[in-house]
């Protein structure tokens, strides 16, 4: 096959899958809103089950859930036969996904939710088929053809059952008004976690301040700024607030007479600082903004609580 030819299915392929989704953007309707209701009121877990490629699909959805603060958990339908029914129990929501509605291995866990009155959610292609006539909530999948030339490998339903998922996570994150801070505790780790890292993570706290009056002479502030090593100084007035900086570059304008100054003649006033509880990765594009190398943490009083440098942010991950 010539590389256009590649190409050319390859084009035809994701045409097919964006459209699909489309037509299921446009389908939605009050079940969707109903479905939400289910989980958002349920006070146990969403369990959320499929077999062969909606097996997959679902432990995608429920692991994007959990994620998103939903508390949830995949269950394997032919495992569930064998025990792990265990897993459900009453408070908890379904969610079972069947491209065709009839696949026979989730029969015991729709059978189970109906037995012990947990509202169960079903996702499939057709409106009459026995998962959904079963569902307290049918969410149907529009009638796409698979993007498999055959038009039986499970493509494009699986793209749309997948982007149904993320619509359920996404509208549940904005009902429980999920904040970054809140996704920053279930991604501690990796790129995700660097990028939610706070100030308060990454700064150098209270004894690594490089702190000195207004009167300080300025022979004394530069030891000052030369002991702690972050090319500034701070000046704080009698009740600890910080009223000032002094760069390495504000010394070298003032090069003339410059030891027989006061560090306030020559100091930047109400420089710019930063919360405790910032994103690092909001410290960091201030300081790339104002082309400055580090910001003092000022806490609720206005008094410098840390210190965060540039290379403190990108040590981290955060880029």
């Amino acid at each position: 096959m010539t590389q256009e030819g590649s190409l050319s299915i390859g084009r035809r392929v994701l045409t097919r899958e964006a459209d699909a989704v489309q037509m299921l953007a446009d389908a939605l309707d009050d079940n969707f809103v109903k479905a939400l209701d289910l989980i958002l009121n349920a006070r146990g877990r969403v369990i959320v089950s499929g077999m062969g490629k909606s097996g997959h699909i679902a432990r995608k959805i429920a692991a994007t859930f959990a994620s998103t603060g939903t508390p949830a958990h995949f269950v394997h339908p032919a495992e569930a036969s064998h025990g792990d029914l265990g897993m459900l129990a009453r408070g908890d929501v379904c969610l079972v996904l069947s491209n065709s509605g009839e696949t026979p291995e989730l029969a015991d866990i729709v059978g189970y939710t109906r037995r012990f009155s947990i509202p169960l959610i079903g996702v499939a292609g057709r409106a009459d088929s026995t998962l959904l006539r079963q569902a307290d909530v049918a969410l149907v999948l529009p009638q796409a053809g698979e993007a498999c030339p055959m038009n039986l490998a499970p493509t494009t339903s699986t793209t749309m059952t997948l982007a149904l998922g993320d619509a359920l996570a996404v509208a549940l994150m904005a009902h429980r008004r999920f904040t970054p801070e809140n996704f920053r505790e279930f991604h501690p780790g990796g790129k995700l976690g660097a990028r939610l890292s706070t100030v308060a993570d990454l700064m150098h706290g209270p004894d690594r301040l490089p702190l000195v009056t207004p009167q300080t002479p300025l022979a004394d502030a530069l030891f000052t700024m030369s002991e702690k090593g972050f090319g500034v100084v701070g000046v704080t007035d009698p009740a600890g607030r910080l009223i000032g900086i002094v760069t390495d570059g504000d010394l070298r304008r003032h090069i003339d007479g410059l030891m027989e100054r006061t560090i306030d003649e020559v100091m930047t006033r109400d420089p710019f600082t930063i919360e405790p509880d910032a994103l690092a990765e909001t410290a960091l594009g201030l300081m790339n903004d104002r082309k400055i190398n580090c910001l003092f943490v000022n806490g609720d009083a206005g008094a410098p609580v840390g210190i965060l440098g540039i290379h403190d942010c990108l040590r981290a991950g955060i880029v």
